[in-house]
Order: structure tokens, then sequence, then C-alpha cells
């Protein structure tokens, strides 16, 4: 079983979410939650993949065409930390 942490802006950021997005995003936890982030890769609708550049170890999940899930998992071993749930922008802020 992974652990999730968000961070309290990914959190503020969520309060501002559509429906929708919201229940992706809790089907998104329970997929990593108990699969981990391989279990993503099963899936193609969310597209995870390795950040480059200025976000490099971190990783990027697509709940819709415009959100993503901006993560890190920490010391390889059941811990993932939610950054951000963010419209689609690169850059880091």
């Amino acid at each position: 079983m992974w652990k999730i942490y968000e961070y309290k802006s990914a959190q503020k950021g969520l309060k501002s979410l559509s429906i929708d997005i919201l229940k992706r995003y809790e089907k998104w936890k329970d997929i990593v939650a108990i699969s981990g982030p391989k279990g993503l890769k099963q899936i193609k609708g969310f597209n995870d993949e390795a950040l480059r550049g200025e976000w490099k170890g971190y990783r990027s999940s697509r709940l819709n065409i415009q959100y993503r899930i901006i993560y890190k998992i920490e010391n390889e071993q059941f811990f993932v930390k939610v950054i951000k749930v963010t419209a689609h922008d690169d850059r880091r802020k």
C-alpha cells in the first residue's frame, strides 16, 4: 500500500477544481494507493511521465487534456508527494 501526501498548496488548489476533475483525482489516488506509480502506466489515459528540465525528478499524470498532477516519489518506498494539481503549465513557481 502506497501513502499519498498532499502539500498544502495542492490541497488549496483542489478547492477550485470542478467535480469531474476531483473525481478523476480521487481515482488517480486510489490507483496509486493500491499499485503505486506502476499502476498508472497501465492506464494510458493518465499519460504518466517523468519530467525534464527544472522539474527533473518529478513526474506528471494527466487528469484530462488541461489538468495535470505533479508529484514526486520519495525514497522509492511507498510514499508519493503531490506537489500540485493545476492547469497545464510547465513553469516552476
